[in-house]
């Protein structure tokens, strides 16, 4: 399936204003999942396995909604937030969600990590006709209401991020030659294909493309082939785990091409550090969201706000962890969503409100950048700002290039 792509353009661009259902208060419509005092939400995620850095995300949102029944639910309903490991295993994947759908009997699934976990549910999900809401994956073929219109995703796809990126090599590299590593599944093809669409006639700069299987213990051997190859640009699309072991080898190895990271690898705690901040300086990536160790955001209400949150229900979090700050965000917009549902907790009118948010802000989103959808736009966000590691953290320069629906 082709996703429409959208045009970017530099600067905050006039929005279409999306009309929004009005809330349904006082007469009551419940779907399985959902009652006058509960409503059921399932989660799966990588707590082991080869993406467990991803882990935090779910502790959020377990932290997340404890806080929220402990202030008085959602319109009086507390949130039964049941969430299991599938260890970034597809398989598993499958059997979670199966229990969590036949079993346990969730109102909706909500914001599990990766590409090829959530592509393993996606037509199960659609044929029960149970919400598969923001999730936690950009791939491009989340937005496609017209044949799963029970899917929506959250983040920036991938396709356009490979896009920006590709664009800024041949704007700012002389002569470049790039190198590839990416995972190979449909979270690493669609990066890839974004780079390759990207390039369009200069494709012919990709010298050597290499990938790896989440199973893989290291990606040592890739990147050797990448600097034989003679690449002057290393284009990393890898999870937190691989995309440190790459940027770690090819410091080992003398290499010194200009890097760009995809940003789901982008987190200062799980990446970045591990990987040596003395081997990641001048990495380039796109950003979307506050990072928490870049000090410009620690006066920021939401951050305070995120803060106390951590001080309180995961004081022992890594604070420079960026899926913290992630798990937080999507926490929130599932909240505000499950609210403006009112005393309608269907599973058609939960989507409803989910496909109609108009310039939302969020806590954790960078300036300028908010969350709108509508019946036919599954992506909630479609901006990003280029950002440069730099000491110990990032450095955001140039403006937000938004994603528009064409």
């Amino acid at each position: 399936m082709k996703t429409n792509r959208r045009n970017f353009l530099a600067g905050v661009s006039a929005a279409t204003a999306l009309s929004t259902s009005r809330v349904a208060f006082g007469q009551k419509k419940y779907d399985t999942g959902a009652t006058d005092s509960e409503i059921k939400i399932g989660h799966t995620n990588p707590y082991s396995g080869p993406a467990s850095s991803y882990s935090s995300i779910g502790k959020l949102h377990q932290a997340y909604f404890r806080m929220v029944n402990e202030t008085g639910g959602i319109n009086r309903r507390k949130v039964n937030f049941i969430s299991y490991d599938d260890g970034y295993q597809p398989p598993k994947t499958v059997e979670m969600i199966r229990k969590l759908v036949e079993e346990d009997q969730v109102l909706a699934c909500f914001n599990m990590t990766g590409t090829p976990c959530n592509s393993a549910i996606h037509k199960y999900m659609n044929q029960k006709k149970v919400p598969q809401l923001f999730i936690a994956t950009g791939a491009s073929k989340w937005g496609n209401p017209k044949d799963f219109p029970w899917t929506i995703g959250y983040q920036p796809d991938y396709h356009t991020e490979g896009v920006i990126y590709a664009k800024h090599i041949l704007a700012n590299v002389k002569d470049a030659r790039i190198g590839v590593l990416y995972q190979n599944d449909d979270y690493g093809k669609d990066y890839f294909n974004g780079i390759k669409d990207g390039l369009a006639k200069e494709a012919g700069r990709l010298v050597k493309v290499v990938t790896y299987e989440s199973t893989d213990p290291t990606v040592d051997s890739q990147i050797i082939e990448l600097k034989n190859s003679g690449a002057n640009v290393f284009y990393n699309v890898s999870i937190s785990k691989f995309a440190a072991q790459a940027m770690r080898k090819a410091a080992d190895l003398g290499w010194k091409p200009v890097q760009y990271m995809n940003n789901v690898a982008a987190s200062v705690g799980t990446t970045m550090k591990p990987a040596g901040f003395d081997n990641v300086q001048g990495v380039l990536t796109a950003a979307w969201l506050k990072d928490p160790t870049d000090k410009q955001w620690d006066n920021e209400p939401d951050m305070k706000e995120w803060r106390a949150f951590m001080a309180k229900y995961i004081p022992d979090g890594n604070l420079a962890d960026g899926s913290y700050i992630y798990a937080y965000g999507v926490a929130a917009l599932l909240r505000k969503t499950l609210e403006k549902c009112g005393d309608v907790l269907t599973r058609e009118n939960l989507m409803k409100q989910a496909a109609s948010w108009h310039q939302l802000h969020l806590p954790g989103l960078l300036p300028g950048i908010t969350v709108s959808t509508s019946p036919t736009d599954f992506y909630p966000v479609q901006a990003v700002q280029m950002s440069r590691f730099k000491g110990e953290t990032w450095e955001l320069f140039g403006d937000v290039m938004h994603n528009e629906s064409s």
